[in-house]
């Protein structure tokens, strides 16, 4: 499977400003996969130092602090002498070892000639408290499950082909139309978790990827359990496991009630945060205004939290497979399609997506482009009515207003319809 973070790392080489990398994300996301991938491609060799399996490399950072000594010492544990510039130092599950997480701020300022690439799981968690990293001191890249588009390249190399070529307002043939919505109906169930990819590809059972998000699902919920930090590790199962129910909602805020009768924010704030910081979820702020910048306009206390991986979503929210295949309406179909095209949204934009809820007024999501702000509405069928949405674009008539849905690629009026299937090129076709 190719990986649009490859690209990252590439530029990451040969760029002069380069610092160690550190990679987030959550658990399965193909952290480990494309660190080692890009050693083997882009360096003469790659040196893996896995911390989690090896407890002996820990010793190694509690004594030493100087680069130079401990790049002495990884050798010796490689067999191979670590060279700058052509050999690649992979630090894996590196949460395991603060100390050394710590010592990249001294590679970076007295052995930067060496490439050093970082992960770990939950490594956001570390990473949300300033303290216990280089601050200023590592280069970060966030690793998310496979994208729509990496997703179609993986199972149909021929269709991507034809998808990566599509321009600004070009008519999409029915024949190709249709197929891709085949295919964004099998992302659904799924999703972008590279075991699920590759053992679609492999097998074409949707009995084995039933299985692996079971088996993910209860690796994650392990994690929380493990988890022996000061944040309250029920509390997080239970944020977690509420998602389902607080997306189900007709509005879908966030409702601390809905985790726990009589529960306050001060009970569970804490966990959401921890959630948030795992790259288990995605929170998205309701703002108070539609206005440049949107970030002064967040409603801190107001929020909609979604699932990182829309698969997992499907499977957890216990959707059958003929539901989406058949296209019929099924009680989920809403949130499932939002979550769609948040998890494709994420990292297009500067700013990532906020959405707009005031009386009886709510706009699925805002974007901001430049000083342009993207009213966008999502349908998971060839539905159009959406009253808020359309009542804001006749009043403001914004530069870009978006309706995703499973009609095709035109322009009505003010409004511009993408194909669900586009959401992931949004940035390149406005």
């Amino acid at each position: 499977m190719k990986r649009n973070a490859m690209q990252d790392l590439i530029k990451w080489k040969s760029s002069e400003e380069r610092k160690p990398m550190v990679l987030k994300g959550a658990r399965q996301v193909g952290k480990t996969w494309i660190m080692k991938e890009f050693g083997q491609n882009y360096y003469d060799h790659y040196a893996y130092f896995n911390f989690d399996e090896e407890d002996d490399l820990k010793s190694i950072f509690e004594t030493n602090k100087n680069p130079h000594r401990i790049i002495e010492l990884l050798s010796m544990i490689a067999n191979e002498k670590i060279l700058p510039a052509k050999t690649l130092i992979i630090f894996d599950e590196i949460q395991e070892c603060p100390e050394a997480l710590n010592t990249l701020k001294y590679f970076k300022e007295k052995a930067n000639e060496y490439h050093v690439i970082a992960a770990g799981s939950l490594l956001g968690t570390l990473l949300a408290k300033p303290k216990s990293y280089p601050v200023g001191m590592v280069n970060l890249l966030d690793i998310y499950p496979l994208a729509f588009d990496e997703f179609l390249e993986a199972v149909d190399p021929a269709l991507y082909t034809y998808y990566i070529g599509i321009q600004k307002q070009q008519k999409i043939e029915d024949v190709f139309h249709h197929r891709l919505l085949e295919i964004y109906h099998h992302y659904l169930i799924i999703g972008g978790m590279p075991e699920c990819v590759s053992a679609w590809i492999k097998y074409k059972d949707p009995a084995k990827i039933n299985q692996i998000q079971k088996e993910l699902i209860e690796v994650y919920e392990n994690d929380f359990s493990k988890h022996n930090g000061k944040v309250n590790s029920g509390r997080i199962l239970m944020v977690f496991r509420s998602i389902v129910t607080q997306l189900a909602k007709s509005n879908e805020k966030f409702v601390y009630g809905a985790v726990r009768e009589g529960a306050r924010a001060r009970d569970f704030e804490e966990a959401i945060e921890w959630l948030v910081s795992a790259g288990m979820l995605i929170r998205v702020y309701n703002v108070s205004k539609l206005e440049h910048p949107l970030s002064a306009f967040d409603k801190l206390d107001q929020f909609k939290l979604f699932l990182f991986d829309t698969g997992l979503l499907k499977h957890m929210a216990g959707i059958d497979n003929r539901a989406i295949i058949l296209k019929k309406d099924y009680q989920f179909k809403g949130p499932l399609t939002e979550n769609f095209v948040l998890q494709q949204l994420r990292g297009q934009f500067e700013v990532e997506p906020r959405y707009y809820s005031h009386r009886n007024s709510e706009i699925d999501f805002v974007l901001q482009y430049g000083t342009d702000i993207i009213p966008i509405e999502t349908k998971g069928g060839e539905d159009k009515s959406a009253p808020s949405f359309k009542k804001y674009v006749a009043e403001n008539k914004p530069q870009y207003a978006i309706r995703y849905s499973t009609r095709g690629y035109r322009k009505d009026g003010h409004i511009t319809n993408f194909p669900l299937y586009l959401a992931r090129k949004t940035k390149e076709l406005l």
